[in-house]
């Protein structure tokens, strides 16, 4: 059995999902998103830090997926983001956990079959593919679109 924690950061949403594979099949664990409160970034990078560092403690992945940096309209967006990313990786890596990385795309064509997907049929297949009864926020859908995206990468194989 594996457990993957997928994360898809943000300043002030960042979105997480665990599936784990049993036997083969992805398993829905739980999703959901950390949203800073604070005004000033070093203190949202911060709640970042802490708020994945304590899904990890609670839900024990055996390795992390998280969306890579894009650009974004402008360089301020892109410049938070990776900082976002950032703040959340320092949190997986304390801990020596394996990180992959997945570009948007990616995970799109992963989870969909078509890259420019919109968030709407990402969240769609998402409930489709971990046979979910409600819709997760589009910010734990993606999340739980990248873990997905890297189960399928490692292939069966590798995870039963």
């Amino acid at each position: 059995m594996t457990r993957i924690l997928g994360i898809d950061p943000g300043s002030r949403v960042t979105g997480y999902g665990v599936i784990e594979v049993r036997r083969g099949k992805s398993v829905y664990v739980a999703s959901g998103c950390i949203r800073t409160s604070r005004v000033d970034v070093p203190s949202r990078l911060g709640e970042i830090y802490d708020g994945v560092a304590s899904l990890i403690r609670e839900l024990a992945p055996d390795g992390v997926a998280i969306e890579q940096v894009f650009m974004a309209r402008n360089a301020s967006s892109a410049l938070k983001l990776g900082q976002a990313r950032g703040a959340a990786l320092a949190a997986v890596v304390a801990v020596r956990l394996p990180v992959a990385e997945y570009a948007a795309r990616r995970v799109k064509q992963a989870v969909t079959g078509t890259g420019g997907a919109t968030k709407y049929q990402v969240q769609h297949m998402v409930c489709r593919l971990l046979n979910l009864n409600a819709s997760p926020s589009a910010d734990a859908a993606d999340a739980l679109a990248i873990a997905i995206c890297h189960i399928n990468t490692l292939g069966t194989r590798s995870v039963g």
